[in-house]
């Protein structure tokens, strides 16, 4: 990877590190402060915002693993973030199991019932995959509708999440627990990139042929890249359950799996980075769209009230568009551009 000019690696291990110099780790270290201090000065409203757009962030990393870095198509992340929330809803309430049990169970059985949707994807690709994944965000809602254990369409509550005695029991509490979890996650998924696995899991995603004839198992690694994905999404759904502390079917939704597929793209697909700026994008626009909502309503009253309550969406889809004409590779490669302008200064020619 390229560095500022002047600027050498004197070691095997400086050069795969991924804070390389000390503007970086100044720039981390300032970074996970305003993390640490920013409940103490953002107010519960923006402290709210940025817990679910944390959970949202570890759901959109598993997206980014088995759509963005592998090339599988996934239109059911939602109801794999489910299965997350409902698994860690009953081990919590129903049998007593702790949260910090439940909570890696939830990745494991998400991931395990997303290896049966994944399986059509060493047959099929593409639109018909995406079709197949489309399956599970129907037939996994309807199973949690018909099943009384699981609450049907009234839901389950879920208690506090604690650990070893310390009881998440607000929102400043909850912010910590689940800023940590994404943390982590997102440090796992770029290093992800960096393994074996990863590098099988871009050779599948650019040419799957070509990666068969290298020597790659299709099949382990596309399962691999969908039971990881879900895994994500399973984690995510225990947190989602905390987060609201009760969950009911409609809570998950074909729009929501949609969005995600959205923070990819504007984000950059296969891409750590891109995967954070398209969720943290999304995530404050939908913010400003519910502040300009009622603006518009009060400034055109002669607007339908459901397309001012729609103003989310319609954001949601131009900036869409603008990034598949003007930006395809998203944010993440921007801002590759930018770091290659400012690394090769003053000798940018």
């Amino acid at each position: 990877m390229m560095q500022p000019a002047g600027t050498y690696d004197t070691s095997f291990a400086q050069d795969m590190a991924i804070v390389r110099t000390r503007a970086q780790w100044i720039m981390l270290a300032l970074f996970l402060a305003f993390l640490i201090a920013f409940p103490y000065f953002s107010g519960l409203y923006w402290t709210g915002v940025f817990s679910l757009m944390g959970i949202i962030l570890i759901a959109v990393f598993g997206l980014h693993i088995t759509t963005g870095l592998c090339g599988q198509i996934n239109l059911g992340q939602t109801a794999f973030v489910a299965v997350g929330a409902y698994t860690s809803a009953v081990l919590t309430s129903k049998l007593g199991v702790p949260f910090l049990v439940a909570l890696p169970c939830a990745g494991i059985v998400a991931g395990i019932v997303g290896l049966v949707f994944g399986a059509p994807s060493l047959k099929i690709k593409g639109f018909y995959l995406a079709m197949s994944t489309l399956a599970a965000q129907f037939i996994i809602i309807w199973i949690i509708l018909h099943t009384e254990f699981l609450g049907t369409a009234v839901g389950l509550r879920v208690p506090y999440a604690s650990i070893g005695g310390f009881v998440f029991d607000n929102d400043t509490k909850l912010y910590y627990l689940i800023i940590t979890v994404a943390v982590i996650a997102g440090l796992a998924a770029l290093n992800l990139t960096r393994t074996r696995t990863g590098r099988a899991f871009t050779a599948v995603r650019d040419n799957d042929l070509a990666a068969e004839v290298m020597g790659i198992n299709l099949f382990y690694y596309k399962l691999l890249a969908f039971f990881i994905g879900c895994f994500y999404a399973g984690i995510a759904g225990s947190l989602w359950a905390q987060y609201f502390r009760y969950i009911q079917p409609l809570q998950f939704t074909l729009k929501d799996s949609v969005w995600y597929l959205g923070m990819i793209i504007i984000g950059g697909a296969g891409s750590t980075l891109g995967a954070v700026l398209g969720t943290v994008s999304i995530r404050l626009l939908g913010v400003f769209a519910d502040y300009i909502s009622p603006i518009l309503a009060a400034t055109f009253p002669l607007l339908r009230a459901n397309v001012t309550y729609a103003t989310g969406s319609i954001l949601f889809a131009l900036v869409i568009i603008v990034f598949l004409v003007k930006e395809p590779r998203g944010l993440a490669h921007r801002w590759q551009l930018v770091k290659a302008w400012y690394r090769l200064w003053p000798y940018a020619y």
